[in-house]
């Protein structure tokens, strides 16, 4: 029944609970995470009264929360983006700096070893340059082992990091599924939405979005599913699934993301994007595992072509040369899953083809393939995978034994390991070739115009030491003999075309006459020459990767280019994103956030509805008693 006592009564209640929710918003004003509430009246249901209706007041019908999911939404995907770019900036930073020291860099440190070479090409009797030679080749073995050790280093710290934000993600997703689990018992209170769980759970999503990239599905019941990845589920309900580490199927030392929940484990590792999981596995295949790879291209590269050119020299003491340096071979990891035994030794077969990729190889149940890990893209093999027909692809000679079965995989990675066993074999100055092995002349009484060019060793392994003559019997045909006459070999002859006996290989071009002849001698007493010197000089900046078509020299400021241009890039990413995070702050802070003057001048209303109610109160008392003194 409407009245005048009801009637302010009830305004009384709905503006003190309006007053109740202003304080409340501005004693939070400065929470993190907290959304504006705002009191919803309505009107009381009204009495019938003769030929109308009367009405009984005010209720309050709700208290809201200023709140837009969308952009609420944004807001986490655009911090979950920052955080990921700010990930991978900050560790490409590191590496940059690494490489790029103008002082110790790696390509002062190639260009200082070069150096030394070209010194003793200028001095090739001279043994304190050869010394300084040596000196300067473990400076490079030193520099390239200190990156590698760094990139490892990091390698293992992202791996710690990985396990710490597994721990995390877990927490988080075990307090969202808690929080759940309070909405629904809150809300079956009065159907009321609990507002201040609500802003909980959001600041929960917040602050996991930083960690991956999530996804929200709402329920009927109030709760959030929470997704990440592809769409694997973190939280269900009141469920929350557990992330763990575990090491790689391939290596152990490296970290892989595990959902665990009711049902079977399943691996996100590829699948996550976003946050610092996200930056962290990013920087892991795009900047680290390339930036190994590379130095130990760098390392195979120059171990081979130093060493090959030395085999082809002789040393101060009249013998071939040997190699210089030593480097890790190829590394051939099987997978922990695998129900066979085959295994696989893998080496590097030509340089110019060589990558700085990692490769999978799979047992289809018939036949092996090959495919690159970092792009997933299948490699062809050729040859039949045994030790007289060797698989080869991409610079690699691939022998298989024992027995795969379906599904088989290994992971081979060809540069990874090779700086980690690179070193300096030379400990004698004396052992450098700085000599080309060869002498070759012209006879001066020869009538042709055909010319000899200085000769190599086409098998140092083969080759008979000693003094040759190579004589034309007539103009198209050659004949080789020893000191002591004996013809050694004998052919027709071709311009240009290589002539091979004992190991040794000359070209004579232009034309011959009948009886002319060219000296072939052993440069056993060539301590001053410098040929072989010059050659190892040379190869430095020959053309030799990527299929002939970049030197080592500038295979390596390629490398320190990349590195810089990359880090460039995700710093500018990260700064262009975090505007973007910034605007999206502010949207949801322009709906959701407390604005202090607004709640003064709403304090202020409230409290004069309030004391108005309290007024109408007031009068309903004096009537009352207007008419009991009446009937006294």
């Amino acid at each position: 029944m409407a009245d005048m006592l009801t009637t302010g009564v009830s305004g009384l209640l709905a503006f003190q609970r309006a007053l109740d929710t202003t304080s409340h918003n501005i004693a939070n004003a400065s929470t993190d995470g907290y959304s504006r509430q705002l009191v919803d009246l309505a009107t009381r249901p009204p009495d019938a009264f003769g030929n109308g209706w009367v009405g009984t007041g005010v209720q309050v019908a709700t208290v809201r929360r200023q709140f837009d999911e969308i952009l609420a939404s944004q807001a986490r995907s655009a911090g979950s983006g920052f955080q990921q770019l700010d990930t991978f900036s900050t560790y490409a930073a590191r590496i940059d700096n690494l490489f790029s020291d103008a002082s110790t860099g790696l390509a002062t440190t190639l260009q200082g070893f070069m150096s030394a070479v070209q010194a003793v090409a200028n001095a090739p009797g001279s043994v304190p340059s050869r010394q300084v030679l040596l000196s300067q080749a473990q400076s490079l073995v030193n520099r390239l082992r200190s990156y590698d050790n760094s990139l490892a280093g990091i390698s293992s710290q992202i791996g710690s990091q990985m396990q710490s934000e597994a721990g995390t993600i877990s927490t988080l997703a075990g307090n969202l599924a808690s929080i759940n689990q309070q909405i629904i018992a809150a809300q079956g209170v009065n159907q009321q939405p609990p507002n201040d769980l609500l802003d909980q759970r959001d600041r929960l999503l917040g602050e996991l979005a930083t960690h991956v990239n999530v996804s929200t599905v709402a329920q009927s019941d109030g709760t959030l599913n929470v997704f990440i990845g592809t769409g694997q589920a973190l939280v269900m309900g009141t469920s929350a699934a557990k992330m763990v580490t575990a090491g790689d199927q391939f290596d152990p030392s490296r970290t892989r993301l595990l959902l665990q929940s009711g049902g079977p484990t399943t691996d996100v590792t590829d699948t996550i994007v976003g946050g610092t999981v996200g930056g962290l596995l990013q920087f892991g295949s795009q900047m680290l595992d390339p930036a190994r790879n590379a130095i130990g291209q760098t390392a195979v590269t120059l171990a081979t072509l130093v060493n090959s050119q030395q085999a082809a020299g002789l040393d101060l003491q009249g013998q071939l040369g040997t190699a210089m340096f030593a480097v890790g071979a190829v590394k051939v990891l099987a997978s922990s899953l695998n129900a066979g035994n085959a295994s696989a030794v893998v080496t590097r077969a030509d340089i110019p083809a060589l990558t700085t990729g990692d490769y999978q190889m799979l047992y289809d149940g018939a036949s092996w393939q090959l495919s690159r890990t970092d792009t997933g893209a299948g490699v062809a093999l050729a040859g039949a995978g045994t030790a007289g027909s060797p698989f080869t692809a991409d610079g690699l000679a691939i022998v298989i034994s024992g027995t795969p079965q379906a599904g088989d995989r290994m992971l081979i990675q060809p540069t990874r390991t090779a700086v980690a066993g690179m070193s300096v074999l030379l400990t004698q100055p004396e052992k450098i070739a700085a000599a080309a092995p060869l002498l070759t002349s012209v006879a001066t009484a020869n009538a042709g115009n055909a010319s000899i060019d200085a000769g190599q060793l086409s098998n140092g392994a083969a080759w008979v030491r000693g003094n040759y003559t190579l004589s034309f019997t007539t103009a198209a045909t050659w004949q080789v003999t020893d000191a002591s006459n004996a013809v050694v070999a004998s052919g027709a002859y071709s311009s240009g075309t290589p002539i091979a006996f004992n190991g040794v290989q000359v070209a004579v071009s232009g034309t011959p006459a009948t009886g002319d002849s060219f000296q072939i001698k052993d440069n056993i007493n060539g301590s001053g020459d410098n040929r072989n010197a010059l050659q190892i000089a040379a190869l430095l900046g020959k053309p030799v990767l990527n299929g002939g078509t970049v030197s080592l020299s500038d295979s390596v400021g390629r490398m320190v280019s990349n590195i810089g241009v990359q880090t460039s890039q995700a710093q500018s990413g990260r700064d262009a994103q975090q505007i973007v995070m910034n605007d999206a702050n502010s949207a949801i802070t322009s709906v959701a956030g407390v604005n202090l003057d607004e709640e003064a001048a709403n304090l202020i209303r409230f409290q004069q509805a309030y004391q108005a109610a309290a007024k109408v109160i007031g009068v309903a008392n004096s009537l009352f008693q207007s008419l009991l003194d009446a009937t006294r």
